[in-house]
């Protein structure tokens, strides 16, 4: 078995609640554990940093075994390189932002730090608090500070347990760009845990999907999002992400075009200019693609896809289905009614149009 990547089985038992996981997960990128409360995302990152001991137990990160219950290896807590950032960025409240900072920084000998106190400072955007204290940040500037002080004990694992979950939107919407930086920017891996799509969308590569303690799927994000057989395919936020290129910018309209992976195909999207050949992750909902057999004429959605039907399965009440669809090889979802599934015929490997309209691409 190739050395990198994160292997993580365990068995824990609570009186009312077991933990049952056995995951190989990529060795770089964000990894969103989601799932409803009370899952076992928690627990799962509580058990890879150490602070819970599971019966059965192995934990291997990037080639290096922190934990095998079979020979009786635990590396204790303070010794595993992780960074752990929870809801409520525990800072210390008599130490300015940059003595918090610099208190996990020192205690990293110089040779083996990976992330400088000037890199995590940018990153984060907070050097214009560093002299302040606590009590005079904002939630998210709070946690911006917890994630910096994360990164600077140089971990080979950040484990963040819903950092935005005590945020309201506003502080969300500013903090979630420097979640971007750090996945574009650095590759440390990331466990993120949440139970918001829209987090899960932004900032994700690779997707688990948690009940009652066990995995039901995991995979990269684009096809696990896009599978029929689960829950989240149900949900009212059932859609995909999709991936493309900017190919091209319409100053006049402030429109968006992207080229989507191995493909002719273009999407457009409302957006502000972005460079020729920046990547731009977008999600398309379930419910805002529609299906035609011809192609439309003068209409004013704007994204016209020759797709190919996949499959379907039922969708949350008996009227609607839900139609898995492929444009060269990118999936798509499209909720429609099973009136329109049967006015149309629709069956596998049928050629057809996807609609979208480029408001409802979110970007």
């Amino acid at each position: 078995m190739a050395a990198e990547g994160i292997e993580a089985r365990f068995r824990l038992d609570y009186p009312q609640f077991a933990l049952d996981v056995d995951l190989l997960l990529p060795g770089r990128g964000v990894t969103a554990l989601y799932g409803p409360s009370g899952s076992g995302k928690t627990s799962l990152l509580r058990c890879i940093a150490g602070l819970e001991r599971a019966g059965r137990s192995y934990l291997r990160v990037n080639g290096e075994v922190w934990q095998d219950s079979a020979s009786r290896l635990c590396v204790p807590t303070h010794r595993r390189a992780l960074g752990y950032v929870f809801q409520e960025a525990s800072l210390f409240a008599h130490l300015s932002v940059r003595r918090n900072l610099e208190f996990g920084y020192r205690r990293i000998a110089a040779a083996q730090r990976r992330v400088s106190l000037e890199q995590a400072v940018e990153l984060l955007g907070i050097g214009h608090l560093l002299e302040r204290l606590p009590d005079r940040l904002s939630g998210g500037e709070r946690q911006r500070v917890g994630i910096a002080r994360a990164l600077l004990t140089s971990p080979r694992l950040l484990l963040l347990d819903e950092p935005l979950a005590a945020l309201d939107l506003k502080r969300k919407g500013e903090i979630l760009p420097y979640l971007e930086r750090l996945h574009d920017e650095l590759e440390i891996p990331v466990l993120y845990v949440s139970h918001a799509p829209d987090e899960v969308a932004r900032l994700a590569d690779h997707l688990v999907l948690f009940e009652e303690g066990r995995v039901l799927a995991s995979g990269p994000l684009g096809e696990t999002l896009a599978r029929l057989d689960l829950p989240t395919a149900l949900g009212d936020d059932a859609g995909v992400v999709v991936e493309g290129r900017v190919s091209a910018f319409d100053p006049i309209y402030d429109l968006l075009s992207l080229k989507l992976p191995a493909s002719e195909q273009t999407l457009r999207v409302a957006h502000a200019p972005l460079a020729l050949g920046r990547r731009l992750r977008c999600k398309v909902q379930a419910r805002d693609v529609s299906l035609s057999l011809q192609r439309p004429g003068h209409s004013s959605i704007l994204n016209l896809l020759p797709a190919t039907v996949c499959g379907e399965m039922p969708a949350g009440s008996g009227a609607h289905v839900l139609v898995r669809l492929e444009v060269d090889g990118t999936p798509l979802l499209a909720r429609i009614t099973r009136y329109s599934r049967d006015q149309l015929n629709l069956h596998p490997g049928q050629q057809l149009w996807a609609q979208v309209k480029a408001v409802a691409v979110l970007a």
